[in-house]
């Protein structure tokens, strides 16, 4: 028998405390690597119970303007895939329980190269990954290896993803499943918390994974929202846009950002956990 990774035992946890989870997203290197690092280490203090790490990348198709900003940020700062995943690894020395997801694109893993990728990203305490542009049907690319070598690979899930298709899509999922909730890139709207109800509800009858739902939860009350009718919320886009509200006219970091990221964290944190009665009580 496997051992439990820490997503697992983080979800195992939130069930536990009756609540839902808050699902964080950042950029690696955005806006540059000091910064990133600060606000990446101060994600758990603020209430953020599992962490997605972005890849920045050339071509981010299926992210909207906001992240596609923020990758172009970090490249140019100089990020690179061997420093995300020093990122990675100088949090994990301080910190042991928080799970941390890559998410991102299969072109920089593939230059990178499979396997070196996978050590690295074991070594450096990565738990999990999202690759958004590898479907189930390239599963033997990265989600098989990573798997057998314990990175749990978190498949995407969508409003277009039918019963007939669900199957084949969870067949080698691990983690948890990522229900993005609207069609489109992200960023850019949301969905109402009926269809996201009813999109949870009929992705448990395929799966005992946790759900976390993601794309256009912006506020602490949509984060509440979604964290009662789901494992958990993911936001991404509000926090990247902080970060860029927050630069001078150069793309410099002005004071107050890392506060001002890890301040909305507290805030959608504390609007995850006011869920909590409400899930309790459903």
């Amino acid at each position: 028998m496997s051992k439990a990774s820490r997503i697992t035992k983080r979800f195992d946890a939130l069930k536990k405390e009756g609540r839902g989870g808050l699902v964080t997203f950042i950029t690696a290197g955005d806006p540059d690597a000091e910064t990133s690092l600060e606000i990446l280490k101060g994600l758990p203090g603020a209430g953020a119970d599992l962490i997605e790490i972005g890849m920045p990348f050339s071509d981010p198709m299926a992210d909207g303007p906001a992240i596609q900003l923020s990758s172009q940020r970090a490249l140019k700062a100089g990020a690179s895939l061997k420093k995300t995943l020093a990122m990675a690894k100088y949090f994990r020395a301080e910190d042991n329980e928080t799970p941390l997801v890559l998410m991102g694109y299969y072109n920089p893993i593939y230059i990178y190269g499979v396997e070196r990728f996978v050590a690295d990203a074991l070594d450096a305490g990565i738990d999990g990954l999202i690759i958004v542009d590898l479907p189930p049907e390239e599963e033997t690319e990265l989600c098989l290896p990573a798997n057998a070598a314990g990175l749990d690979f978190v498949y995407l899930t969508a409003p277009t993803t039918d019963d007939a298709r669900l199957p084949r899509v969870l067949e080698n999922a691990r983690g948890f499943v990522y229900y993005v909730s609207i069609m489109g890139i992200t960023g850019t709207k949301s969905a109402g918390i009926e269809e996201i109800e009813e999109a949870v509800t009929r992705l448990r009858k395929h799966t005992d994974l946790p759900i976390g739902v993601g794309f256009g939860i912006t506020t602490p009350a949509q984060a509440g929202d979604v964290a009662r009718v789901a494992d958990a919320a993911v936001v991404g886009s509000a926090l990247v846009n902080t970060v860029r509200d927050h630069l001078d006219d150069h793309g410099n970091a002005k004071s107050g950002l890392v506060d001002a990221v890890l301040g909305l964290v507290g805030d959608l944190a504390a609007g995850v956990r006011a869920s909590e009665k409400a899930k309790a009580a459903s």
